[in-house]
């Protein structure tokens, strides 16, 4: 299972509001059941700049203690390769996921799942909002994502 921006930016802050506790331990159950949560670059990159600009020191050392405790996947040439066959295609077709002006975050996190060299039907990402990911892979709501199911689990254990 691969970590879009806004589940891993919840992972990030204090454990201080309920959907942050129920993220923490959603993330927790998942481990339990032995799913591999993977953060993908980007993802860590989106998050990260945002900290940063915001001064928020213990947020980006709380992301870096994540880093060691899931699994993370570089970006590498063929991933950008593609987020730029995915972007024309979809602009071809009228169907931007982002301003022709953005680096178009989904995209690239796409390519990077299309890219790790696991079959598909074995990825899904772990959202707040699937819709443009859905047109690339599998995508769905965090919360929709249930750490005891098999099924999900057997699928989504691999990248």
């Amino acid at each position: 299972m691969l970590l879009d921006s806004a589940p891993m930016s919840l992972l990030a802050k204090p454990a201080t509001t309920v959907e942050v506790q129920a993220i923490a331990q959603w993330a927790t159950e998942c481990l339990t059941y032995g799913w591999k949560i993977v953060i993908p670059e980007i993802v860590d990159y989106e998050v990260r700049r945002e900290l940063l600009r915001a001064g928020r020191v213990s947020s980006v050392n709380r992301l870096d203690g994540l880093k060691a405790r899931f699994d993370y996947l570089p970006l590498t040439t063929d991933a950008m390769h593609k987020a730029a066959e995915l972007w024309a295609e979809m602009r071809q077709k009228g169907l931007a996921t982002a301003p022709v002006e953005n680096i178009d975050i989904d995209v690239i996190l796409a390519a990077q799942a299309l890219t790790c060299g696991v079959n598909l039907d074995d990825i899904v990402v772990a959202t707040s909002n699937p819709r443009h990911l859905t047109r690339f892979v599998a995508a769905d709501l965090w919360r929709n994502i249930s750490p005891d199911d098999s099924a999900d689990h057997d699928a989504a254990n691999n990248p």
